[in-house]
């Protein structure tokens, strides 16, 4: 045994061997199973954690917007409170109480008209689009199952509150509730969401895609960032037809009664003015429509600049054109005013696209259009 196998210790020792051998392979065995395995879990772990954070920031992201809109429509709806002492202030002491149930009833009914039909004719998207108006979520159906939409729903129904007050303070005075009732049901329910749809919608004839362009049925798109035209212009619109459909007020051009109809609160006015002026800043900047990224800050930023600049160079140069140039050059607090709101609804369209020297410019226009169509409404 010993010539065939050598002997006995040399075996030993070449068992020995074999089985360190063979531990070796399999511990580099579990070794790498067990490092398999690791690798797996990590990969498993991370993928889990980059799901988590895009779900986090996504829920970030939609808690901001629905705050900064929130925030803004809050600003906007205290505008109708600005609407009220301004309009308040600029009448006669017996008619406040007129002026004050038409700017409460503007809101009132607003709200309800937007619910019903507004909404829907201004955003309501259809299978087949067409230039004219929307056609879906009447009684804000849908929503429910996208809850996003409601602060979109509210600020924009604000928005059409605001349009339909612009008319109350253009026919003060001489007309009564019943028929500033039936104008703000049709303003806030046809009129103004279909002129919306043309410019905000997406789809609409002053603003559309074809192909890779926005265009407008008339060339290029319609741009109007916060509605110097869209809501402004079509409520002044109806202001200036029911002041011509209803004309002046009896004796308001008769020199020897011209004091007769001086309005009974210059504070109100002043204050009035400052209350939109702050609402304006929901208007402007909160049509943004979102704040969760620095691109969209530094838009909103730059709006609110152009919204303080504007109005500063309306008001002052009104004002001194009343004092200084026209008769009967008085300082005229009332007419400082109105340069004011006439420099805030001059840069409304542009102030997310024109830099602070150029709102300087569109103020100064403002303020100019605000005197010569007021030396000329005689």
């Amino acid at each position: 045994r010993g010539s065939r196998f050598g002997s006995s210790s040399s075996l030993r020792a070449a068992l020995s061997r074999t089985n360190t051998r063979r531990s070796v392979h399999i511990g580099c065995w579990h070794q790498s199973s067990r490092s398999k395995m690791s690798t797996a879990a990590l990969e498993a772990r991370i993928e889990a954690l980059e799901t988590l954070n895009e779900v986090t920031t996504a829920d970030y992201n939609e808690s901001l917007d629905t705050i900064w809109m929130l925030l803004s429509m809050m600003l906007v709806f205290f505008m109708h409170a600005g609407f009220s002492m301004l309009e308040c202030g600029t009448v006669r002491f017996k008619n406040t109480q007129n002026i004050l149930t038409k700017n409460l009833f503007v809101v009132c009914a607003g709200f309800l008209c937007w619910y019903v039909f507004g909404f829907a004719l201004a955003f309501g998207p259809v299978e087949d689009p067409n230039k004219f108006s929307g056609g879906t979520g009447f009684f804000m159906e849908g929503f429910w199952k996208d809850k996003s939409k409601f602060r979109f729903w509210l600020f924009q129904g604000a928005f059409c509150a605001t349009g339909a007050t612009i008319v109350s303070g253009a026919m003060a005075e001489r007309t009564q509730l019943k028929g500033f009732a039936l104008y703000t049901i049709l303003m806030t329910s046809f009129i103004y969401p279909i002129v919306v749809y043309w410019g905000w919608s997406g789809s609409g004839a002053l603003n559309y895609t074809e192909g890779d362009e926005s265009k407008s049925a008339v060339g290029p798109a319609f741009m109007d960032f916060a509605g110097s035209g869209l809501v402004h212009l079509t409520g002044g619109v109806g202001a200036l037809c029911g002041a011509i459909i209803v004309g002046p007020r009896n004796g308001r051009w008769d020199e020897s009664k011209a004091n007769d109809f001086d309005g009974h609160s210059v504070p109100f006015c002043v204050l009035g003015t400052f209350f939109l002026w702050f609402g304006w800043y929901g208007f402007n900047p909160g049509s943004t429509g979102s704040m969760h990224d620095v691109a969209t800050a530094n838009t909103a930023g730059l709006v609110a600049v152009n919204t303080t600049l504007a109005p500063c160079v309306a008001g002052l140069l009104v004002f001194s054109l009343r004092a200084l140039v026209f008769q009967p050059r008085l300082m005229d607090v009332g007419a400082f005013c109105n340069g004011i709101l006439a420099g805030l609804v001059s840069i409304t369209a542009g102030c997310a696209a024109v830099e602070p020297w150029e709102s300087i410019i569109i103020g100064l226009v403002g303020g100019l259009v605000y005197q010569a169509t007021s030396m000329l409404i005689k």
